[in-house]
């Protein structure tokens, strides 16, 4: 939906500016990155695409890179930069040279020469330092050893000292960045494969959602990039450790020195960053997983690969987090089940509440049943009524049935039945009307007839097939309900499905049917005796009569698909019966055996199949 100037994918709160997305641009650009554009409906600057390391740098690619080249380049980029600070150049306005130590610092933090690091950032200004923040915090997903853990958490301590303050974009950023990881290490398939795979998911969660097409495709792009970003930065850590475009499996020991490297960030930034930052970097955190969620195994959540993101989903909590139930609602209706998984251990461990019924309600609509599944077996969901209602007034059987299949009291299924009839979904009443037990039919008949009717929309279908299916399982008794209904002078019943009963269902209409077969049956007749026409109809063998004088309320009577056939047509079959037979008998009354009788009258090759009606 539009909302101002900004633009919300889905419900996941994804913003032209938020932040989070604000917070991973000037990396790109200060850092190793070409030129930024900026884009028109916001003023966030967004990078192009481009690799994490430019490609003339030595840094680029394999960490294999001689660290004397580095020092070296080092060495020469100081000495520019004092002669031009000798000649008044204020070190801010040289770009190229911030973009360069970028580089340079990038390539020292990939092959953990913590002492070039270090000294690089000698060398930077604010806005620089801000940025090697980012860039550090980046590498602590890839941590391995203690040493290393060590090395860069005295690295982020230096970088803060000499001046760096940007913490809520290097808290964004490396949440965004640590959820891909996270979700990138359950995968089988190359990165290359995974940038693929994102977009195809991102492009169907964009069709789901409502709002201006510009602003949703330039939204997509833009979450694309970012993402994209992540990858590069994970395959780019990734080929460092020695791994040719697949994400490393970490241990517990390693993803313990991970979380102890970003909590020591958290200690750092202090009340540097509030609430809002946690509530944000959350959102940043959870929004990949949704995108990665059809490619997770099952029980993803409770393996090592997903320690991280519990982890460090757990510190944002702590920190002040306080969208954990919005976050929760979004993944259960994009059907991220293992997000979802994640999101319920999080609020049991930190004694939140999230509402369970309601995002059981958002994955039903959606048709998310693998998220159903989970919310009512590890949520204790117990609110089916409006989600079942509301699948049968869809007509979404595969919901339908899932509840069904749980288990429903009496009183839903009759309610669900109602709403499938009022909405003429035939399909889901048929599968339905078995499952209501028989004494709920017929003490709630009339109402249910009276719901439909009045939510019906112009169209009883759903009504019509009710009757047919005779739905009380006793022809006399849901005769009987219909003429009720058209007999009734009760406001609350529609006038339409008054004036429809009235016309087919009541005990008038079958009145009127027989007036009108004595009606056919005299024109027959006068026909027979004083017609004009060449062919002697007289003289025709009597089932060719039968079936010039009754084939089309045969027709009309094997079509109907269901065990009743309305009063008109009953009053209308009785009285043909009647005249073929002589009279009727007083035993055979109802629509299939007058029709079986019918049949008996007219030439063998005109009667229907028999069918499993």
């Amino acid at each position: 939906m539009e909302k101002g100037g900004e633009f919300v994918v889905g419900s996941e709160n994804v913003h032209l500016e938020d932040p989070w997305f604000t917070g991973m641009d000037t990396e790109e650009t200060e850092m190793g990155q070409p030129n930024s554009e900026s884009g028109e409906a916001s003023n966030v600057v967004f990078s192009t695409e481009a690799p994490l390391v430019s490609k003339d740098s030595s840094t680029s690619g394999s960490c294999s890179c001689s660290l004397k080249k580095i020092k070296s380049r080092v060495a020469a980029k100081d000495t520019e930069f004092g002669q031009k600070d000798k000649s008044g150049h204020d070190k801010k306005v040289s770009r190229q040279y911030r973009i360069e130590l970028g580089q340079l610092f990038q390539g020292a933090v990939s092959s953990h020469d913590w002492e070039l690091a270090e000294s690089l950032i000698l060398s930077a200004d604010p806005q620089t330092l801000n940025d090697a923040l980012c860039v550090t915090l980046d590498a602590i997903w890839f941590l391995s050893t203690q040493q290393e853990l060590y090395g860069i958490t005295e690295l982020i301590k230096k970088i803060i000292a000499n001046g760096a303050f940007d913490f809520t974009r290097a808290a964004l950023r490396t949440s965004f960045l640590a959820s891909c990881v996270s979700a990138c290490q359950s995968r089988t398939m190359s990165l290359a494969d995974t940038v693929t795979v994102m977009a195809q998911r991102l492009h169907e969660r964009l069709q789901e959602c409502h709002g201006d097409e510009v602003l949703k495709a330039e939204a997509g792009a833009k979450v694309q990039k970012f993402t994209e970003w992540a990858l590069k930065c994970i395959g780019s850590h990734s080929r460092c450790q020695g791994n040719n475009d697949r994400v490393n499996h970490c241990s517990a020991i390693e993803i313990q020195l991970q979380l102890t490297a970003f909590k020591t960030f958290l200690d750092l930034a202090g009340n540097q960053l509030t609430g809002k930052d946690f509530t944000e970097a959350f959102d940043a955190a959870c929004f990949p997983l949704t995108l990665f969620s059809s490619s997770f195994d099952a029980g993803w959540a409770s393996g090592i690969s997903a320690t991280v993101i519990q982890g460090l989903l757990d510190m944002l909590v702590e920190g002040g987090a306080d969208n954990v139930n919005q976050c929760f609602l979004e993944a259960s209706r994009f059907g991220s089940t293992e997000l979802v998984r994640i999101l319920l251990q999080i609020a049991q461990r930190n004694s939140l509440d999230v509402d369970v019924d309601l995002a059981l309600g958002f994955a039903s609509h959606y048709c998310k049943i693998g998220t159903m599944e989970c919310l009512v077996e590890e949520g204790n969901a117990m609110a089916f009524l409006g989600p079942l209602m509301r699948a049968a007034e869809r007509g979404c059987m595969q919901v339908v049935q899932w509840f069904v299949k749980r288990g429903c009291r009496d009183m839903e299924l009759c309610l669900a039945l109602t709403a499938a009839t009022s909405s003429s979904q035939v399909g889901v009443a048929a599968y339905l009307l078995p499952h209501v037990p028989k004494h709920v039919l017929t003490a709630l008949s009339i109402e249910i007839l009276k719901a439909a009717g009045e939510r019906s929309g112009g169209s009883l279908d759903g009504v019509a097939f009710l009757l047919r299916s005779d739905f009380l399982g006793d022809p006399a008794a849901t005769y009987a309900v219909a003429d009720s209904i058209a007999k009734s002078d009760d406001e609350a019943v529609a006038p339409d499905l008054r004036a429809f009963v009235r016309e087919h269902w009541s005990e008038a209409a079958f009145l009127d049917g027989l007036k009108q077969g004595e009606e056919h049956y005299r024109n027959v007749m006068r026909i027979l005796k004083r017609g004009e026409s060449p062919i002697s109809l007289r003289d025709l063998p009597a089932p060719l009569r039968v079936g010039i004088a009754y084939m089309p309320l045969y027709r009309e009577c094997i079509e109907v698909d269901g065990r009743l056939l309305s009063q008109r047509l009953r009053g209308q079959l009785v009285e043909a019966v009647r005249m073929l037979e002589g009279g009727a008998s007083e035993e055979v009354n109802q629509g299939r055996e007058l029709v079986a009788i019918l049949e008996h009258h007219l030439p063998p090759f005109l009667v229907r199949a028999p069918s499993n009606k």
